[in-house]
């Protein structure tokens, strides 16, 4: 996995002032052309449990900012990230911290799991749920892949 920081876009960037103005962040944007439309696919987060209605609000809310970037029919989707997001990308894992991550580190050929306590461009600090246990600084050459894990946050 690599740290790398998203660079400027101002769809992105104009999007992204919409929902924080819900004090939420824009995880994700994906936009995908197809022969005569565009599919928008926007991810979002907060803290605590992304509603429905926490979509539909930035879903009617991002339609007239949508407007101005595209004159042909598009279509928009806003979701959260669900409760075992694959991260695609390490600087993503910033908007995560404190919650359940799992870690599937290619040096030793196993998942860690635990809390997410700190991220840079470097790799991560994961606190393990034996709380006799030091928390573990993992680097991203290690980590072949991530994903968000809320049994780590539920005791589960």
């Amino acid at each position: 996995m690599r740290f790398v920081p998203r660079e400027s876009d101002p769809l992105f960037d104009s999007l992204e002032e919409v929902v924080n103005g819900f004090g939420m962040s824009l995880i994700d944007l994906v936009v995908s052309k197809h022969k005569m439309s565009v599919q928008i696919r926007a991810t979002i987060d907060k803290k605590g449990i992304v509603s429905i209605d926490d979509c539909s609000r930035v879903h009617r809310a991002i339609i007239p900012r949508l407007d101005l970037f595209f004159s042909n029919d598009y279509s928009v989707e806003v979701s959260s990230p669900g409760i075992n997001r694959n991260i695609k990308n390490g600087a993503e894992l910033i908007h995560y911290l404190g919650r359940g991550i799992r870690c599937y580190r290619s040096d030793v050929s196993d998942w860690i799991v635990g809390i997410l306590l700190a991220v840079d461009k470097e790799g991560v600090v994961i606190a393990k749920r034996d709380a006799s246990v030091e928390p573990e600084r993992i680097s991203f050459d290690v980590i072949a892949k991530a994903k968000l894990d809320y049994s780590q946050e539920l005791g589960g």
